[in-house]
């Protein structure tokens, strides 16, 4: 009988990976709690015609990367190929989109693209929504979670690009000139772009194609059409927190969304090769109007874990420290795993790893050295008669000591 494979793209994920997933999380958790955010779960599976609404009909999402089917009904769903819609949805159908929420979610992802490092077809995102804030504060708050980011993770090598796309009369005044610029090119066009150009101009800022990218740089840029405000909003991101994060203005950042208004970011890192975005954001004001609810001003942005990841294990995270317990005779396991329950029950940040087999003592230490484990509880015949655990440290010293049960539960409750 032929073998049953996991799905191109999404891939089965063990123990080195979850960990290092597990503590990003946790990280990022962290940072959203101390920000005042609270956490919202939407489901992975929505109505098609949400996503069409808004990311956009242009957006590559919709036409190429969305998993979609009918049901029974059907009705056709799609399992979300990202977290924005589905937070205001829930927000606009709860009938709550005439108030302020300071959000974050955590889950997984689906877009069918073209799998490659870092990058996958089920993928894990965090994200940030703050609802119901005018521009202003709220693009500071948020680029301000976005550097504290930068810092607990110290990703020093990682650079934020914001942008600035206007409101609409911006828009329509940098919209006609590009127009009028894009006129004598408008025969070199791929099929794709020429969709761009009938459908959302703005997009073509974002074309793959190196030719016209080159003949847009020579093009007007929407910074000269921002009114002074919008400029002011620029520079008091790169004022603020420029000596925290290394920011970069991009004129030609416009992020791959139909529902972006105003700011505009994403963060890059010299590490992933050349697709280097790993965190991108921006205003949305007309997205909950564009869902069916009220005009609600928010601005958010999402992070790809599995991208960070890859970053991160370039660095040092801080990981659970690893205690090795073992036994050398069976007739001590009883005891042993009794006392395992009551360290356990006293500091769950460690990871203590029971090792009561028949294997030698050596063996065992072996094992627990390639752990990683810091100490070593050993529980021979000897400290088995006088109720008592020697305790063995992995540091270059490898010092010894021999601890009552009480000695040994204080030790672990302060390592």
């Amino acid at each position: 009988m032929d073998k049953i494979s996991s799905i191109r793209g999404m891939p089965d994920v063990f123990e080195s990976d979850t960990n290092y997933l597990a503590e990003l999380n946790e990280v990022l958790s962290k940072i959203f709690l101390s920000h005042n955010l609270n956490e919202v779960n939407t489901p992975i599976l929505e109505q098609t015609e949400l996503f069409v609404r808004s990311t956009g009909v242009t957006s590559d999402i919709v036409n190429k990367e969305i998993y979609s089917f009918n049901d029974r009904n059907e009705q056709s769903l799609s399992l979300r190929p990202e977290g924005t819609a589905g937070v205001v949805r829930s927000i606009v159908q709860k009938k709550l989109d005439n108030a302020e929420h300071k959000l974050w979610y955590q889950g997984p992802m689906f877009r069918y693209e073209r799998p490659q490092k870092g990058r996958f077809r089920q993928f894990n995102q965090a994200g940030v929504e703050l609802l119901g804030f005018e521009e202003g504060s709220s693009d500071l708050e948020i680029i301000s979670i976005v550097c504290d980011i930068f810092i607990e993770l110290e990703l020093e090598d990682a650079v934020l690009r914001i942008n600035h796309l206007g409101d609409k009369d911006t828009k329509e005044k940098f919209l006609s000139e590009l127009l009028r610029y894009l006129k004598s090119y408008k025969g070199n066009l791929n099929e794709n772009d020429k969709e761009k150009l009938n459908k959302n101009p703005l997009r073509l800022l974002d074309s793959k194609d190196v030719d016209l990218k080159e003949f847009l740089d020579k093009g007007p840029k929407i910074i000269d059409f921002l009114s002074p405000e919008q400029l002011n909003l620029l520079d008091k991101i790169q004022s603020i927190f420029g000596k925290y994060v290394e920011i970069e203005l991009d004129s030609s950042l416009v992020r791959g969304l139909d529902y972006y208004t105003g700011l505009v970011f994403e963060a890059v890192s010299s590490n992933l090769g050349a697709q280097d975005s790993f965190l991108g954001g921006g205003r949305y004001d007309d997205l909950s109007k564009d869902l069916g609810g009220k005009e609600m001003p928010a601005i958010g942005f999402a992070i790809g874990l599995e991208r960070l990841n890859l970053i991160k294990k370039h660095k040092n995270i801080k990981s659970n420290k690893v205690i090795s317990f073992v036994t050398t005779s069976s007739k001590m396991n009883a005891l042993a795993f009794k006392i395992a329950q009551l360290l356990r029950s006293h500091n769950y940040d460690i990871r203590l790893e029971t090792n009561f087999t028949d294997a030698s003592l050596k063996a065992k230490l072996r094992k627990a050295s390639k752990l990683g484990a810091k100490f070593v509880f050993i529980m021979g015949e000897e400290e088995f008669e006088s109720d008592t655990i020697t305790v063995k440290s992995f540091d270059e010293d490898g010092y010894q000591v021999n601890m009552s049960f009480d000695e040994i539960l204080d030790f672990y409750k302060d390592i």
